[in-house]
C-alpha cells in the first residue's frame, strides 16, 4: 500500500510540475497601430428654400441640419461602404419592374464641422473624419492589444 500511496504522489507530483509553466507566467501586451491616418472628408448639400418653416430662419436651420446629415451619410459610406440592393422582374424576355435601393449604417465617433456656409439656395456643409483621431478613441474604448511578450517563470 505504500508503493502505492507514493507512486501517486510521486505522479501528482509530476503533474503539477508540468503544468506550472501554464500558471506561471506575465504577458506584456503592445498596441496595434497602422502605418498611416487617412483624413476622410465628405460634403453635404441641402437646399434652403424647400425646406419646411414658416420663416426664412426656420428654413435656414433645417437646412443647416439636413446639410450636416448628408455630410456624416458621406463620411458614412466611405467608411462601412454603401449596401445596393436590387430586384428585376422580367416576363416573356421584357422587364417589367426594375427596383434598386441604397442603405448606409453606421456609426461616425471623432468627425468635425471643418465649413458650413450657403451660397445662393444652397447650405453647404463640410466635415471631416481624420483616422489619427478615431484610432485614440477606439484606443481608450475598447482597448485592442497583441501580445507582446511572455516571461515563463
Amino acid at each position: 500500500m505504500s508503493k502505492l500511496n507514493l507512486l501517486c504522489a510521486l505522479c501528482a507530483a509530476f503533474l503539477l510540475t508540468a503544468c506550472s509553466t501554464f500558471f506561471d507566467k506575465h504577458i506584456e501586451y503592445g498596441y496595434v497601430e497602422p502605418d498611416n491616418y487617412p483624413v476622410l472628408k465628405g460634403i453635404g448639400y441641402a437646399p434652403l428654400s424647400t425646406q419646411p418653416g414658416d420663416s426664412e430662419t426656420e428654413k435656414m436651420l433645417m437646412a443647416i441640419k439636413a446639410s450636416k446629415l448628408e455630410a456624416f451619410r458621406e463620411l458614412a459610406e466611405q467608411v462601412y461602404g454603401h449596401k445596393v440592393a436590387s430586384n428585376l422582374t422580367v416576363q416573356g424576355a421584357v422587364a417589367q419592374n426594375d427596383q434598386l435601393q441604397g442603405q448606409v449604417q453606421g456609426i461616425i465617433r471623432g468627425a468635425k464641422v471643418v465649413k458650413a456656409y450657403a451660397v445662393g439656395d444652397v447650405y453647404t456643409t463640410e466635415v471631416e473624419l481624420d483616422m489619427k483621431r478615431v484610432f485614440d478613441l477606439y484606443i481608450t474604448e475598447i482597448k485592442p492589444r497583441k501580445v507582446k511578450r511572455v516571461t515563463y517563470y
